[in-house]
């Protein structure tokens, strides 16, 4: 699969990614955070390789194509942090407040005894 190829197909998972984010659906974003990285991991395989029966040349078109695309999912990205970071901004908060918390009372069990 060319880099183009795989490039649109990661745009097609990144803006699915969006309508996950936006209606809270944290498995599917995850599992397609998993699909995105492994078309990643195959494009910089296959580049490093170069395409079989292609030299690493590509027309102005095809340049463009890649170029638009990758503004595309980088734009899905942003959107996808705006309604992914205030979550992750309340777990670390809660978590941050459990440590806390466990703390405190490790301090007044061992006090206690004194």
């Amino acid at each position: 699969m060319s880099s183009l190829a795989l490039l649109e197909q990661m745009s097609t998972y990144s803006t699915e990614m969006v309508d996950a984010a936006r209606a809270n659906d944290w498995d599917r974003l995850t599992r397609l955070e998993r699909q995105v990285a492994s078309l990643r991991d195959r494009m910089g395989v296959e580049d490093a390789l170069g395409a079989p029966g292609r030299g690493l040349r590509m027309s102005e078109e095809e340049k463009q194509q890649k170029v638009a695309l990758i503004r595309r999912i980088l734009d899905d990205d942003k959107e996808v942090r705006v309604h992914t970071e205030p979550w992750m901004d309340s777990v670390r908060k809660m978590l941050g407040g459990t440590a806390q918390e466990s703390k405190v009372r490790k301090l007044y069990s061992s006090n206690e005894g004194s």
